[in-house]
């Protein structure tokens, strides 16, 4: 049974998310956990009074946090009525990020997924600050990240950008293999042309990686590189109507640095399609 965390904050884009999900696992048994969190933000306590404050304050956040949720679970009950899904609701009181992560240690957690944008809906913040935060800092399994208003469509073609500058492991690609096994779908890797040709070890990382991909159907795209690499990603992205985007998340990567909130108002790429991070393993 394949285990989701879909942390919440009750806005339509976080349901979006959530339905996003549960129409892409359509066909397995999965457990979904709904988490909302939720924090007490108040002064030291001194005296008797901030403490009636403090817990009064708990009370009513925690109330919202259990009523939102329980709202949340009817509706995705009421969409879902004919899957082999089943929820969980999780109203905690600590910071998200780390709330995330022991979520994903208690509960064995496959897969984080997210909308692009809170309830504020900030434009100057594409992926929402609290995203940025999740995928920054889940280094456990992959977070897949949707769009505001994305209506699901089967991802029959999904794309994969990489420098070929690291090794890929069987293991570390394994969520793009399995959804190209569900979906028959066709895998486009793109890697951004720096030089002429590929370097000794691109080019056995890039061997490497078609071995690992067995049999699915690959097509390979040498792109450009333009101003910013995310612009020609974005550019392909619509031109070949790419349906997901995967890339892997290691140390000093392009998605590393991308996901640095001063390059994300930049960024264009992460509000048209469902975007999943994949943590590297080394």
């Amino acid at each position: 049974m394949k285990t989701i965390l879909v942390p919440t904050d009750f806005s339509q884009n976080a349901y979006n998310a959530l339905l996003y999900a549960t129409r892409l696992f359509k066909d397995q048994e999965c457990k979904f956990y709904l988490l909302n969190t939720f924090e007490v933000d108040t002064p030291i306590l001194t005296s008797r009074i901030d403490t009636t404050k403090g817990n009064l304050l708990y009370t009513k956040l925690s109330c919202a946090s259990k009523d939102g949720l329980a709202e949340t679970l009817h509706a995705i009950t009421r969409d879902c009525e004919d899957y082999n899904h089943s929820f969980e609701t999780l109203s905690i009181s600590k910071k998200l990020v780390e709330t995330v992560q022991n979520t994903i240690k208690r509960k064995k957690i496959d897969l984080v997924v997210m909308g692009t944008q809170g309830a504020t809906r900030a434009k100057e913040y594409l992926l929402g600050s609290n995203t940025i935060r999740v995928v920054q800092g889940n280094t456990l399994c992959p977070t897949l990240m949707i769009p505001s208003e994305y209506v699901f469509t089967n991802p029959k073609d999904i794309a994969f950008s990489t420098d070929l500058r690291r090794f890929y492991g069987k293991d570390e690609i394994a969520p793009i293999t399995r959804l190209l096994e569900m979906f028959k779908a066709e895998l486009h890797i793109l890697h951004i042309r720096e030089t002429g040709k590929l370097d000794e070890i691109q080019q056995y990382n890039y061997d490497k990686l078609l071995e690992h991909l067995g049999d699915v159907e690959v097509s390979v795209h040498w792109l450009e590189k333009q101003k910013e690499k995310s612009e020609s990603i974005s550019n392909y992205i619509r031109e070949y109507n790419i349906r997901m985007l995967f890339m892997v998340n290691y140390k000093h990567s392009f998605i590393e640095r991308m996901t640095r909130e001063s390059v994300i108002r930049k960024i264009g790429l992460h509000v048209e399609i469902p975007f999943m991070v994949i943590p590297g393993l080394s």
